[in-house]
């Protein structure tokens, strides 16, 4: 009998931890992303840790992309700066889909020795996880799962552990073979389509995907964004997103719609302009929109989220940690974000 009853305790504790949608995150806190390529922070970011108790900083160490047929970092931070030794950094690699096309053979062991290396002499604080950032598809999820397979061993190895970013439309596929999930609940249209609806983040694209939350079998935690995009336009065809261009420059643009659609009035080449630093001739005539999130919006659908998975929310991540993105938005909207649960 007193067997039994220890089994039956064992089993209770053991449900109590572990939601029918997959657990928890683990250490779950307030959570931000910092994408850019040299860590230095300004008063608004530090300002922006603080006042939201940030637990968290998943810090973009560099990408893995192709070059000469094979896998090769590329994008590498630099710091001029330190993070808080309060936080937790989670070091996150992009991997751009066509590496999943490439020999692989051997990457994951570079790969985790290169993170591994990086975050002690960067002596980044509390640095346990990696977390991989890919747009895998059914086409390339073998290829993609064999790799976390093999990362995830050699980061046990090291007393790590592995996580990867979801997109939504991966919730119709099996779970990758990792610890949890950060779900991108942004980017859900088309950005280089000028009448699709708002590609940063739409409701209606985003609902069909609900019914898929409830049963995913992994941990997870939601990331919603802050930032917005300049997309230039001739006419209907895409030529670009620009980088923090200054669209009240009345010498260049002419304002159609005050902070959504301006008008090029002064042809001019702007250098290191379009997001990854090239260079992009505007023409007189060419047009730039500019997206948001809508912050009601954002909220309203987290909230209904949380109510199709609860404890989605015990972990809250923003995209991401930047003066300019950080100040698109008030300060109720992350306030919100960070208290759905």
């Amino acid at each position: 009998m007193r067997t039994l009853l220890i089994y039956i305790i064992g089993i209770t504790v053991l449900l109590a931890g572990c939601s029918r949608s997959g657990g928890s995150v683990p250490e779950p806190a307030p959570a931000v992303y910092y994408w850019r390529t040299s860590l230095t922070l300004d008063d608004t970011e530090r300002a922006f840790l603080r006042d939201n108790h940030i637990g968290k900083v998943y810090l973009r160490l560099f990408d893995v992309v192709v070059r000469d047929g094979k896998p090769v970092p590329q994008a590498t931070l630099t710091l001029e700066d330190t993070l808080p030794d309060t936080l937790t950094t989670i070091p996150v690699v992009f991997i751009t889909p066509d590496v999943l096309q490439a020999d692989t053979a051997g990457l994951a062991e570079r790969l985790v020795a290169r993170v591994i290396k990086m975050a002690r002499v960067m002596r980044l604080p509390a640095a346990s996880e990696l977390q991989l950032d890919c747009d895998w598809t059914p086409a390339t999820r073998d290829v993609y799962f064999a790799l976390l397979t093999d990362v995830r061993t050699r980061l046990q190895a090291e007393g790590w552990r592995l996580s990867t970013t979801i997109r939504l439309h991966q919730l119709a596929q099996p779970a990758p073979p990792i610890d949890y999930g950060v779900l991108m609940v942004y980017n859900t249209g088309d950005f280089r389509q000028r009448t699709a609806r708002n590609p940063i983040f739409s409701r209606a694209d985003i609902e069909p995907f609900l019914p898929k939350l409830k049963d995913y079998p992994l941990p997870l935690c939601a990331a919603y964004p802050n930032f917005r995009w300049q997309r230039l336009f001739s006419g209907d065809t895409f030529k670009g997103l620009l980088y923090s261009e200054n669209l009240r420059d009345s010498t260049v643009y002419e304002a159609l719609v005050p902070d959504s659609l301006y008008r090029v009035v002064q042809g001019r080449t702007l250098h290191g302009a379009l997001q990854g630093g090239y260079d992009i001739h505007l023409s007189p005539g060419d047009e730039v929109v500019v997206s948001r999130p809508a912050e009601a919006e954002v909220v309203g659908l987290a909230r209904a989220m949380e109510k199709a998975r609860p404890g989605l929310h015990e972990q809250a991540v923003v995209y991401h940690l930047d003066s300019t993105s950080i100040q698109n938005l008030s300060s109720q909207y992350y306030e919100s974000l960070y208290r759905i649960r």
